[in-house]
């Protein structure tokens, strides 16, 4: 195989999986890893992938993403609603993961100082936490999304994969009475399914405008999410979730 053919066969693989490491790489191609790492750097330079710890990560859904600023700033009453009611079923001593939506961090921002463990992938999380003396906050690093301020890719992933929680609340950009939960990032769906398998009861937190949206990348199915919060639903979306054996919480 050409240099130039194994440079395309990469950047197809690291685009189909959004994210991947080089020891499947160079097993994929039957070259060393030394071989790969070196692929990896000349594709880095040409902005065609992002390396991250080990492998290397797709830069094709970065743009499609939407910016934390701009999240932040959207539907911000409906967000801090939904935000409330989750601290709802948060109690003392559990460990919980928020994920790096804005409504995480809404949650994030009200949470009382009580003894926790927070697991995050989210810089503002952390940062919103890191004042208060009794929550343990653990920082899932990785390769960092400035668009999200958020960590992902393998690395990332591999941190969740270490922990077991009691509680998982996540959000997504799109819900699917059908199709379940997905996102425009690959690497955030990766991110989350990760989530969702680390923890015993998940919660999925999203506002109206989210439903009956189907995202590139699916995250999961609704046989693993345990409660849904969000602000208002019609009477039909509603019935359709709870025969999925949902509890549905609204505003």
């Amino acid at each position: 195989m050409l240099v130039a053919e194994r440079y395309e066969r990469i950047l197809q693989t690291v685009d189909e999986k959004g994210s991947v490491r080089v020891s499947e790489l160079s097993e994929q191609f039957g070259v060393t890893e030394e071989t790969i790492r070196r692929d990896l750097d000349h594709l880095e330079k040409e902005k065609r992938v992002k390396r991250s710890h080990g492998g290397a990560v797709s830069i094709k859904n970065e743009k499609t993403e939407t910016s934390y600023s701009k999240r932040e700033i959207t539907n911000v009453e409906e967000k801090n609603g939904i935000a409330r009611k989750a601290l709802e079923f948060v109690e003392e001593n559990d460990r919980i993961i928020l994920d790096a939506s804005s409504t995480a961090w809404y949650m994030a921002k009200e949470l009382p100082d009580i003894p926790l463990t927070v697991l995050t992938n989210s810089m503002k999380v952390s940062m919103e936490l890191s004042e208060k003396q009794h929550i343990q906050v653990i920082s899932a690093g990785g390769m960092l999304t400035p668009r999200s301020l958020s960590f992902v890719g393998p690395l990332t992933e591999s941190c969740i994969n270490k922990y077991h929680v009691d509680k998982v609340f996540l959000s997504c950009q799109g819900i699917h009475a059908d199709k379940g939960l997905s996102d425009s990032s690959e690497l955030q769906a990766h991110v989350k399914q990760k989530m969702i398998e680390a923890g015993d009861d998940v919660y999925v937190l999203a506002d109206h405008t989210k439903f009956n949206v189907q995202s590139f990348s699916r995250i999961a199915d609704w046989d693993c999410v345990d409660s849904f919060i969000t602000d208002k639903l019609e009477e039909e979306e509603r019935l359709l979730l709870q025969e999925k054996n949902l509890a549905v919480y609204m505003l």
